[in-house]
């Protein structure tokens, strides 16, 4: 199956996709369209996120206690500033960077949730599923966010979970954040990821779903937790 019958079969022939790659899986190609995308995407909500960023950090006196004075006021000044190079290269790939190692470690959570269900199953198998099934979160649900980011100037108020339906709710807020895990295009992602877990292991379309959330479960846990910890240091 070539890149491009593989970039439209994640959406409109996901089993079918996925199938024939446990069966040759690649990834290369298609990763790199996810990391270039996720710069671009990165690059253009910059400005929101830097602003948004200086508005929660200039009046936290706690991160103020935590940082000293002196770091404090240096800190607040870069983000007030005029974005350099090398902000601009941190941000390009700081992004893809991060998401490429949570897509190995994500499938060694796999092949280990999988090893108690099934013997069968390879890593390349797992990890060319997941970075197949990722389309539907990094392409079509960043473009998604996109729209939304660039149409209300903002980064922090733009959500594809549940968080969507509460606007009045406090971005900051542990609600807020645990709702948001809750994304229209993440469980899509993780449904059709599905479809590959269960040619690989050779097991039921049953089993391989509950792996699937049983991973998404296992992320939104982790992304909560952080984004509660971050917000501890700015109130």
């Amino acid at each position: 199956m070539n890149f491009f019958k593989r970039l439209e079969g994640v959406f409109s022939s996901p089993k079918q996709t996925l199938t024939a790659l446990a069966e040759r899986p690649v990834w290369v190609d298609v990763l790199v369209v996810l990391l270039i995308a996720l710069a671009v995407y990165s690059l253009a909500v910059m400005p929101y996120s830097r602003s948004e960023l200086y508005q929660m950090t200039k009046d936290s006196a706690k991160l103020k206690e935590r940082m000293g004075e002196n770091g404090f006021n240096t800190y607040v000044q870069k983000l007030e500033a005029p974005p350099t190079i090398w902000d601009y290269v941190r941000t390009a790939a700081g992004g893809p960077a991060f998401i490429f190692i949570a897509m190995l470690l994500q499938s060694v959570v796999l092949m280990i949730l999988g090893r108690f269900v099934s013997t069968l199953g390879t890593f390349k198998q797992i990890l060319s599923s997941l970075v197949h099934a990722s389309l539907v979160n990094i392409l079509l649900g960043n473009g998604v966010r996109l729209v939304l980011a660039l149409t209300r100037k903002s980064v922090m108020q733009v959500s594809t979970g549940l968080a969507l339906f509460f606007p009045k709710m406090e971005v900051t807020s542990t609600p807020y954040i645990v709702l948001s895990q809750v994304d229209i295009f993440q469980l899509w992602m993780f449904g059709v990821l599905a479809y590959g877990l269960s040619a690989a292991f050779k097991i039921n379309i049953r089993k391989a779903v509950f792996l699937s959330y049983t991973l998404w479960f296992l992320k939104a846990l982790v992304n909560i937790g952080v984004g509660i910890l971050s917000m501890s240091f700015l109130k």
